[in-house]
């Protein structure tokens, strides 16, 4: 349960950065809040959904080395995450009607991909995602809030903390299944 709450909290700083972005540089109310907040929640607990199916489906075929698949794809979106620029474009306008559809697409990519690897994970996928979908949800509108009290400069920071937790339970599902931890 841990993994699975520290792979939703990962995945949930780039919709983080992108919220406190928002509520610094638009301020949005508490509709506009919600409705962000909503957005990002819902698309990052859907978007792990469909990659679960595609990383169940293939599992059978990749089942010697799915541990070196889920590293590779969980370092690769760290490392991205660690560049900080995560969500430069969705930040930079007002998210509003389709804008917001697409800011929440933009900011789950890395949910979907991180969804293949949940086979992997000692967690039942509805959980995984439930739970992914939910602290997404309530860390975008937290950011929201926070960027409309306190700016936008911990976003970038954000960001970095998300890569470096993925890199590690990259790391983890990787030593866990070739013995060395």
């Amino acid at each position: 349960m841990i993994e699975a709450l520290l792979l939703a909290l990962a995945l949930a700083m780039d919709a983080f950065a992108v919220a406190l972005t928002q509520g610094a540089r638009f301020r949005p109310g508490v509709r506009g809040a919600a409705g962000i907040a909503l957005t990002f929640g819902l698309f990052q607990g859907v978007m792990p959904l469909i990659g679960w199916g595609i990383g169940a489906v293939a599992l059978v075929y990749v089942e010697a080395v799915d541990h070196w698949i889920a590293f590779g794809l969980l370092a690769f979106l760290g490392v991205r995450m660690l560049g900080g620029h995560v969500g430069e474009d969705e930040a930079a306008r007002a998210l509003t009607g389709k804008a917001l559809l697409v800011a929440g697409v933009a900011t789950s990519v890395d949910a979907l991909a991180a969804g293949i690897t949940l086979p992997t994970l000692d967690i039942a996928p509805l959980t995984a995602v439930t739970l992914i979908g939910g602290v997404t949800f309530i860390m975008s509108g937290a950011g929201v809030a926070l960027g409309r009290v306190a700016g936008d400069r911990w976003g970038t920071w954000a960001e970095r903390a998300g890569g470096v937790i993925l890199i590690a339970l990259g790391c983890k599902i990787l030593a866990e299944h070739t013995g060395y931890l």
